[in-house]
């Protein structure tokens, strides 16, 4: 999750390609057009129930145009060949 966010904030798109499951993967991502600065990250719980599926509920405080935002969401992870990739989120409030 960490390494996932600062990819955000970095701007890494083939970091963040790379570590999306390949079902939900998207076919772009345009981070160059996003001009959110990102402010911090904050991990709340995770959960591994098995070897291979974890969840990871975390807050990431941003900036656009000034304005303050957070993203409070609960992300899905799975494990194949040894590396974990990001499945889905859930927006929480």
């Amino acid at each position: 999750m960490r390494s996932r966010y600062a990819a955000y904030v970095l701007k890494l798109e083939d970091y963040l390609r790379a570590t999306w499951h390949a079902s939900t993967r998207p076919s772009e991502l345009d981070l160059a057009a996003d001009d959110s600065k990102w402010l911090g990250l904050e991990v709340r719980a995770h959960v591994q129930p098995d070897e291979t599926h974890a969840t990871v509920e975390f807050v990431a405080r941003y900036r656009v145009a000034g304005r303050g935002h957070r993203l409070h969401e609960l992300s899905r992870f799975v494990r194949e060949d040894g590396r974990w990739f990001y499945v889905a989120g859930e927006f929480l409030a």
